[in-house]
C-alpha cells in the first residue's frame, strides 16, 4: 500500500511540474515575442532548474546567449555569452543528440566562438564542428530552417574567408574547406522558404548573391528585407544593415 501511494503521489508531482513547465515555457515564448529577451532568458533557466534536461528550454537558452551577445559592445561581455551558449547547446546535446534542434544549437554556438576565439587552432576546431553539427542537424531533419542557414552562412565564409580565420584554416586544413557561395545561396534559400520572416538569413543571402556577382538577385532579396515585421531585438540592427547595403547597391 505504501508503495503505491509513493508511486502514485510521485506521478502527481510529476504531472504537476510538467504542468508548470508548459505554463513557463508560453510565457517565455511571450516574452520573445515582446523582445523582452532577457526575461524570456531569466524564465527558461527557471524551467531548467525544475528539469535540467528540457531541451527546448537549454536550447532557447543557447539562441538568446548568442542574441544578446551579438549586441555586446565590449569583447569581453561578447565572448561570455558566446561561451554560456555554447555551455547550454552541449547541455542540450547531452541531453538529447538524436534532436536536430540539439546539433543545430551546437553548430550555431560553435560559429559565434569562431568570432571571439583567438587561437588558430581552437578557431579551426570550431569550424569544424559547426560543419559536423550543422550536417548531423540535417541528416537528422533536412528541413530545419535554421541548421540550413547555418550551413549556408558556413559555405558563405569558407568562400569568402579573410584575415585570422584564413590564415588559421590554411595552417591546421592543410588548405581550404569546401565552401561555395552557390552552396551557400542554395541552404540559405530553403531557410528563406521555411522560415520566411528570419532577418538575417535574408541580410547574407544578399551578400552571397552580391560576392557571387548576382546583384539583381541580391537588390531583390535586400527589398524583401527591409519590408520584413520586426520580431526579435536582432531584426533592428540587422533591417538598418541591409537597408545601407541595398542603398550601395542602387
Amino acid at each position: 500500500m505504501k508503495f503505491l501511494f509513493s508511486v502514485i503521489l510521485s506521478f502527481v508531482i510529476i504531472s504537476a511540474q510538467s504542468q508548470d513547465i508548459n505554463i513557463m515555457l508560453k510565457e517565455a515564448d511571450n516574452f520573445e515575442k515582446q523582445q523582452k529577451e532577457p526575461e524570456a532568458l531569466d524564465k527558461y533557466k527557471q524551467i531548467l532548474l525544475l528539469d535540467p534536461v528540457q531541451l527546448k528550454a537549454l536550447v532557447k537558452s543557447a539562441e538568446l546567449n548568442v542574441s544578446i551577445g551579438n549586441r555586446q559592445v565590449d569583447k569581453n561581455s561578447k565572448r561570455l555569452y558566446y561561451e554560456t551558449a555554447l555551455s547550454f547547446a552541449n547541455r542540450a546535446f547531452n541531453a538529447d543528440s538524436t534532436q536536430a534542434d540539439a546539433s543545430y544549437a551546437m553548430a550555431m554556438a560553435s560559429g559565434k566562438m569562431t568570432d571571439v576565439e583567438t587561437e588558430n587552432k581552437k578557431i579551426v576546431a570550431y569550424v569544424k564542428d559547426v560543419k559536423r553539427y550543422a550536417d548531423k542537424a540535417l541528416s537528422i531533419n533536412p528541413d530545419h530552417a535554421k541548421a540550413n542557414y547555418t550551413l549556408g552562412k558556413w559555405n558563405y565564409e569558407m568562400a569568402n574567408l579573410s584575415g585570422l580565420k584564413k590564415v588559421a584554416v590554411k595552417l591546421f586544413y592543410g588548405g581550404l574547406p569546401e565552401g561555395t557561395f552557390e552552396q551557400a545561396i542554395q541552404y540559405m534559400e530553403k531557410c528563406k522558404t521555411l522560415e520566411p520572416y528570419f532577418a538575417t538569413n535574408y541580410l547574407d543571402l544578399a551578400k552571397a548573391y552580391k560576392e557571387d556577382r548576382k546583384p539583381a538577385q541580391a537588390i531583390e532579396v535586400l527589398n524583401k528585407l527591409v519590408k520584413l515585421p520586426t520580431r526579435t531585438s536582432d531584426d533592428i540592427a540587422v533591417k538598418a544593415e541591409g537597408a545601407k547595403l541595398l542603398e550601395s547597391m542602387q
